[in-house]
């Protein structure tokens, strides 16, 4: 199924039913699919041609979604790019992609111009803000959409081939493109939509970054229900619950972060939420109490946790959290997993599974409908990631008797102390359920005596918080092992995130070692 093709099948479907709100703009699948038509047969016009690749780096917006399935229809690939990058790291896309075009907004108007000159292939930035037909002799996105047609440009469409390019973080170095086929996104659509239980004319909040697959795959899933997307640029507490009770959204596909926020106030009124009956996250971990306070604040009929990658969408999924709280769940749709030994040296074979209850690699077997079709220009991260059919995600979990998943954390973070592993994830959830603790995060530091000093990086919910106190807590209340307790505790007022709500453990290593050596 090609993606043109999905919004085409829906605007045949359901042509009145309302698709996208942005602001004070609405339009019906009808009226959208032919914006999206003019804006496609704009890029043509442009020159581009079906096969090349166009960039969009900007917020969550209309435009940048229009632009997105326009891109689909003139037969082009569409890169979406992090809007937190600098110049540096948009002119490696530029250029690593062979981008012609970029959208971009204005919050992103000036790293990408300040990227352009290092662009190898002369590529165009198109603004998306400006809804007028030129600015200073230059194309902008109302340009585009000024070709009224009834009718996309005649292409080929073929789902096998790639559609969208999404860039990973680059933890451990520069963000590496993910090629995902028309095919496999819709795969991964339609396992959303089985495993939350979303159901046609479903309504959701659209605020979870475009450019990661939460928000893509949300929105792709939106398009094949007719459901509807209520598009925010980021997320403001106040503003999304009046959104959920002014539009009577009905499901929800966020991050424990925006959840907290979402649920944390006391002083609302929780039927003010009272339309949605389904919720899921993914990104990261959620903590069992607040686990707790969204079936007490939003009593959901439906409420999943989902660990998947870029790379491989949904992996597996536990629709029962209360009984398992902490637990990923089981292979999801399309999925075959195994836990395997967890080596630095990533020379381990598919076939080394270790035994339930012992921690190791999560791989995933690569031939999955919804998988991706390997790394843009890498054929380095190829070798090292898939191996003989299964790919190596470089997440540690493991699997208990009954066969469900518990994540423990990034390879690549396992702190190695005093010759004992530590997962971080493991000392994190005992710090987080300290209710003097608001947040926590783990990362072993250099030390000449453990190799790895284990240092719990705390943002504390009161000012009586100290050290004393949470070693104590960690040693006798929780059960926790004396080699896994921190030796040193460090205090914030905030903890380095992604827009996912992945800690960004690299991040704090990198602020932290010029003050302990200083």
């Amino acid at each position: 199924m090609h993606l043109a093709t999905v919004i085409e099948l829906a605007s045949q479907r359901y042509p009145r039913a309302e698709a996208i709100i942005d602001g004070c703009r609405r339009f019906t699948y009808e009226e959208w699919n032919q914006r999206i038509n003019s804006v496609a047969w704009g890029l043509r016009r442009l020159g581009l041609k079906p096969g090349e690749r166009i960039a969009i780096c900007a917020r969550n917006s209309e435009p940048a979604i229009t632009a997105y399935f326009a891109a689909h229809k003139a037969g082009l690939t569409a890169v979406l790019l992090s809007t937190r990058w600098k110049n540096t790291e948009i002119a490696h896309a530029l250029n690593d992609a062979e981008i012609r075009l970029i959208f971009h907004d204005e919050t992103t108007s000036a790293q990408v111009i300040n990227a352009l000159p290092s662009s190898r292939h002369n590529a165009a930035a198109v603004p998306l803000d400006m809804e007028v037909f030129h600015t200073a002799g230059k194309t902008t996105f109302g340009h585009l959409t000024a070709y009224p047609r009834g009718y996309p440009p005649e292409i080929t469409r073929d789902d096998g081939s790639v559609g969208t390019i999404l860039y990973t973080s680059g933890t451990l170095g520069r963000p590496k493109g993910v090629q995902r086929t028309h095919r496999s996104d819709y795969y991964a659509a339609l396992a959303l939509i089985i495993q939350h239980r979303w159901t046609p004319f479903e309504r959701t909040l659209g605020v979870m970054p475009f450019f990661h697959t939460m928000g893509l795959h949300c929105l792709l899933s939106m398009v094949v229900l007719n459901g509807l997307a209520v598009v925010l640029p980021n997320f403001d507490a106040a503003l999304c619950r009046d959104c959920i009770e002014k539009e009577r959204l009905t499901a929800l596909y966020l991050v424990p972060t925006v959840y907290y926020d979402l649920t944390a106030q006391s002083d609302f009124d929780t039927k003010r939420l009272s339309s949605i009956k389904k919720l899921a996250f993914a990104g990261a971990p959620m903590s069992q109490p607040l686990v707790e306070q969204c079936f007490r604040t939003i009593n959901p009929e439906v409420f999943v946790n989902q660990y998947g990658s870029t790379e491989m969408h949904a992996i597996t999924i536990n629709p029962d959290l209360r009984s398992k709280p902490a637990s990923c769940g089981r292979p999801a749709l399309h999925s075959h997993i195994r836990i395997v030994a967890a080596e630095a040296s990533r020379k381990v074979l598919p076939c080394e599974e270790v035994p339930p209850g012992e921690v190791g690699e999560i791989i995933v077997q690569a031939d999955s409908p919804q998988a991706f079709c390997g790394y843009l220009n890498r054929p380095d991260a190829n070798e090292r990631s898939i191996r003989e059919g299964w790919y190596f995600t470089g997440d540690l979990g493991c699997l208990d008797e009954e066969g469900d998943l518990f994540f423990k954390g990034r390879l690549d973070d396992m702190i190695i102390s005093g010759g004992e592993n530590v997962y971080p994830q493991e000392v994190e959830a005992v710090l987080l359920s300290h209710p003097q603790v608001s947040d926590a995060a783990v990362v072993g530091l250099p030390d000449e005596r453990w190799g790895e000093k284990i240092t719990a990086v705390i943002v504390p919910a009161s000012l009586d918080l100290d050290d004393a106190a949470l070693d104590e807590f960690c040693l006798a209340s929780s059960g926790l092992p004396r080699f896994m307790r921190p030796r040193q505790y460090i205090y914030v007022n905030e903890i380095p995130k992604s827009p996912t709500g992945k800690i960004l453990r690299s991040r704090i290593r990198s602020l932290l070692l010029p003050q302990l050596n200083g």
